[in-house]
C-alpha cells in the first residue's frame, strides 16, 4: 500500500483494548459452545428482569444499556459484608478505591465517583454534608443492580458514572427461614435471622423479618465496629388489583473509625526509616468515634388501574443521626521525613429525608408492536442540621514509625450548619417493540433543584439557588438471531452544586452526557449471558481547585471506555464470571490543561469459577477467583507518581451437611498481598486477608 505510513496504521490504546476485548469474547463464546455439547437440560429460565434501568420490567438481555446485576445468591457465596465489596467481579466498578473502611462505602464507576449513585427500591440515599452518608447493609439485599452511564432521565441527580439501585428482600409467598453464624479474623462475629412467609390466619398477607448483629476489628490497629440492623418488611394485598408492601429498616454502628489516609512519602515512596506499616493508625483511637443510628420506613404501592394501565408509587421517610470524630494526616511528612500533621473532622448532627415516585404506566398492543409508556413525577427533600469543628485542636506532630498516642489537645470551637436540598421532576418515557425485533427508547425529563447551606461559621460559604434542568435519553436494539442483539444508546446527567466561584457567581450544575454502543448475547442453549460495549462519557462545568486553592468552575473530566463481561454455566457443574474493563479517563482545568485522572486504572479483570462436585461428593463446592487492577497515578497538583499494578485471589469452599445444614470458609486476599490500592493527594492501602467461617441453618 503504497502512500499509506505505518504509524497511519496504529491502533488508538481505546481500539487496542476494543480488539483485545472482543478476542477474549469470541473465545469465551467458543468455550462455553464447546462446553455445551455435553450438557443438556440447561436451564433457561434464569432471566434477570428488573426496573431499574427503565423504571419498567424489562429483562436487563433486552436493554438498551449497560446493567450489571447480582443476586442474593453470589452474595451469600462471597460473603459479601460491605456494600462496596458487592461488583468486585462485574466490570466497570472500582470496589474499595480507598481501601477498607468501616464507616463509608466507596467505589467509582466508570471512572468517575460513585458517592450519590446508592438507591434502594428505586429511591435516593442521600450522602451529603461531609460525612452524613447513608450505609447499606447486604444482609437485608435480595439483589444489587448497576446502571452504567449518566441516569437523570429517571432518576433526577445522577452522577454520570451510573446508579446503583439496592434491592431489598421482600415477603415471600412460601414459608422459609435462614439463622447463620458467622466467626472469623480480625475479631469478626456474626449472627443473622431471615424468616419470611404468609402472616398465620390470613390469605392475604406476607411479612419478612430480618435481624443482625455484626461485630469486628478494623484495617488499622485500635479499630472496631459493632452494627445492630433490623428489617421486618409486611405485604398485603388490599384487593385484586391493588397491593402494598411496607419496609422498614433500622441500624445502629458504634465503634472507632478505620480511615486509611497515609502521606504519599512513606506509604507509596519509601523513607530513610522505610514504610508506614499497613495497620498503623494514624489517629487517636481514645478520642475518635464512630455513632450512627438510621432509621426508614416506607412503603411501595401497585394498582391495576384496568388492563391498559398500571399506577406505581414509592415512599420513603429517613433520618440519621451521626456523631464523627477522625483524625487524618497531611498529605505529606514534616522535613524530618517520620513526623505528620493531622486535621481533625468533626460532625455532629442529623438529617431527614422524605422520597417519593409516582409512576402511571400504560401497555398496549397490535399484531407486530408493544408499546409501554411511562409518566413519572418525582420528589426529594432533605435537611441537615449538624454541628462542625473541622481543622480545630493541636494535633501537629505525631511519628509515623513509632506512634504514641495521647499527646493531643482537642479544640472545643464548634460552629451550627444547615444544609436543605429540594428537586422536584417530571419525566415520560416510551419503549416501543417493533415486530419482536426492534427495540426504540426515548425520554425527557424536568428537573427543578434547590440547594440551601448556612452556617454561623464566619467563613462559611452560604447560599441558596435554585436550578432548572432539561435532560433526554434515547436507545435503539435489535434482537438478532441466535440471541446477539447490539444496542446504541444517548442518556444525560447533571449534579447541582452548591456555592459560589470567585466571581461570586453560583456555580451551574455539572453535566454529563455518554453515546454508548454494545452487545449483548444470551443464546437459548446457554445458561448465562455475555455483553460487551464501548462508550463516551464526558462531564462539562466540572468543579477543580485553582491556583489560589480556590474552587472553580469551568473543568471537564472525560472517559472513554470498553467494558466486557458474561457470567454462564460451562457444565452443570461448572460456572464462571469473568469481566473486563478498560478505562482512559481525563480531567481538564484551565490552569493544568489536560491530564490523567487519578485513582482510576487503565485496565481493570476479574475472573471467579465456581465447581459443585456430583456423586459421592454431592453438596461440596469450591469457588476460586483473581482480580487484577491495572497501575494507576496520583493526580496531585504537584505529583507524577505511579501507582503499580496487583492481583488479589479469593477462594470459597462449602458444603451442604444435610437438606437443612451448610458449612463455608471464605478468604479474601488469599496470600495477604501488601499493596497500595490507589493515591489521590493521599495513598491507600488495599484489605489484609480476611477468613469467615459460617454455618447456616435453613428451614
Amino acid at each position: 500500500m503504497t502512500g499509506v505510513s505505518r504509524r497511519s496504521w496504529r491502533l488508538s490504546p481505546l481500539a487496542a483494548a476494543v480488539r483485545y476485548g472482543l478476542g477474549l469474547s469470541l473465545i469465551g463464546a467458543a468455550s462455553l459452545a464447546l462446553a455445551q455439547d455435553d450438557t443438556t437440560d440447561i436451564d433457561t429460565d434464569t432471566v434477570v428482569v428488573s426496573a431499574t434501568a427503565l423504571k419498567v420490567a424489562t429483562p436487563t438481555i433486552e436493554t438498551p444499556r449497560a446493567v450489571s446485576e447480582v443476586g442474593r445468591d453470589e452474595l451469600d457465596k462471597r460473603a459479601v459484608n460491605s456494600f462496596d465489596e458487592t461488583f468486585r467481579y462485574r466490570s466497570g466498578v472500582q470496589a474499595t478505591p480507598y481501601g477498607s473502611d468501616n464507616g463509608v462505602d466507596w467505589f467509582n464507576i466508570r471512572g468517575f465517583s460513585g458517592e450519590n449513585s446508592t438507591y434502594q427500591d428505586g429511591l435516593r440515599l442521600f450522602r451529603e454534608s461531609g460525612y452524613f452518608w447513608w450505609v447499606t447493609e447486604p444482609y437485608g439485599l435480595e439483589r444489587v443492580d448497576l446502571l452504567k452511564g449518566p441516569a437523570s432521565i429517571l432518576y433526577g441527580e445522577a452522577p454520570p458514572g451510573g446508579v446503583v439501585n439496592a434491592i431489598s428482600k421482600r415477603p415471600t409467598y412460601e414459608p422459609q427461614g435462614e439463622l447463620e453464624l458467622q466467626m472469623g479474623n480480625k475479631g469478626h462475629r456474626q449472627i443473622g435471622i431471615d424468616s419470611s412467609g404468609p402472616v398465620a390466619g390470613t390469605d392475604n398477607m406476607r411479612y419478612r423479618m430480618i435481624g443482625l448483629f455484626r461485630e469486628g476489628d478494623g484495617e488499622l490497629d485500635h479499630t472496631d465496629n459493632e452494627r445492630v440492623y433490623l428489617a421486618p418488611s409486611l405485604a398485603v394485598d388490599l384487593s385484586d388489583d391493588t397491593t402494598v408492601t411496607f419496609l422498614a429498616s433500622y441500624m445502629k454502628d458504634h465503634g472507632t473509625p478505620s480511615k486509611g489516609f497515609r502521606p504519599v512519602e512513606g506509604s507509596l515512596e519509601s523513607t530513610e526509616f522505610g514504610r508506614i506499616d499497613r495497620d498503623t493508625n494514624l489517629g487517636e483511637p481514645d478520642y475518635e468515634r464512630q455513632e450512627r443510628e438510621q432509621v426508614s420506613v416506607g412503603y411501595e404501592l401497585e394498582h391495576d388501574i384496568d388492563d391498559t394501565w398500571q399506577f406505581q408509587q414509592n415512599l420513603r421517610y429517613s433520618r440519621m443521626d451521626l456523631m464523627l470524630r477522625t483524625l487524618s494526616p497531611y498529605t505529606t511528612l514534616n522535613d524530618d521525613h517520620r513526623t505528620v500533621g493531622r486535621y481533625l473532622t468533626y460532625r455532629d448532627g442529623h438529617y431527614d429525608a422524605f422520597t417519593a415516585d409516582n409512576r402511571l404506566i400504560g401497555k398496549w398492543f397490535t399484531d407486530s408492536t408493544e408499546n409501554t409508556l411511562l409518566f413519572g413525577v418525582d420528589y426529594q427533600n432533605l435537611d441537615v442540621d449538624y454541628r462542625t469543628g473541622d481543622g480545630t485542636g493541636d494535633f501537629s506532630v505525631f511519628d509515623v514509625f513509632d506512634p504514641e498516642y495521647g499527646d493531643y489537645a482537642a479544640g472545643s470551637l464548634r460552629y451550627d450548619a444547615e444544609d436543605k436540598k429540594e428537586q422536584i421532576g417530571v419525566y415520560v418515557q416510551d419503549q416501543l417493540r417493533l415486530n419482536d425485533r426492534w427495540i426504540l427508547l426515548g425520554g425527557v425529563r424536568h428537573d427543578t433543584a434547590t440547594v440551601e447551606s448556612y452556617s454561623n461559621d464566619p467563613n462559611a460559604n452560604q447560599y441558596d439557588q435554585t436550578d432548572h434542568q432539561l435532560s433526554f435519553s434515547g436507545g435503539v436494539m435489535y434482537l438478532g438471531d441466535y440471541g446477539i442483539s447490539p444496542y446504541l444508546s444517548y442518556s444525560e446527567s447533571f449534579t447541582p452544586n452548591g456555592g459560589r466561584g470567585p466571581d461570586g457567581q453560583a456555580y451551574e450544575p455539572s453535566e454529563g452526557e455518554q453515546w454508548e454502543a454494545g452487545v449483548k448475547y444470551a443464546p437459548d442453549w446457554l445458561d448465562g449471558y455475555m455483553t460487551a460495549s464501548v462508550f463516551d462519557l464526558k462531564e462539562t462545568h466540572t468543579l477543580y481547585t485553582d491556583a489560589q486553592f480556590v474552587q472553580s468552575q469551568g473543568g471537564e473530566r472525560h472517559s472513554q471506555g470498553f467494558e466486557l463481561e458474561g457470567v454462564g454455566y460451562l457444565t452443570d457443574q461448572l460456572q464462571l464470571t469473568a469481566a473486563y474493563t478498560y478505562l482512559d479517563t481525563t480531567v481538564e482545568d484551565p490552569d493544568r490543561g489536560e491530564f490523567r485522572a487519578g485513582l482510576t486504572p487503565r485496565h481493570q479483570a476479574s475472573l471467579w469459577l465456581d465447581y459443585g462436585f456430583e456423586g459421592a461428593l454431592h453438596g461440596l463446592e469450591f469457588g476460586a477467583g483473581a482480580r487484577f487492577v491495572g497501575e494507576s497515578v496520583n493526580a496531585a497538583a504537584d505529583s507524577n507518581d505511579e501507582v503499580s499494578s496487583y492481583t488479589v485471589y479469593d477462594a470459597m469452599a462449602s458444603y451442604d451437611i444435610n437438606a437443612d445444614w451448610q458449612a463455608q470458609l471464605n478468604v479474601t486476599n488469599l496470600t495477604d498481598k501488601e499493596y497500595i490500592s490507589g493515591c489521590d493527594s493521599w495513598c491507600y492501602y488495599g484489605e489484609s486477608r480476611s477468613v469467615i467461617g459460617s454455618l447456616s441453618y435453613r428451614f
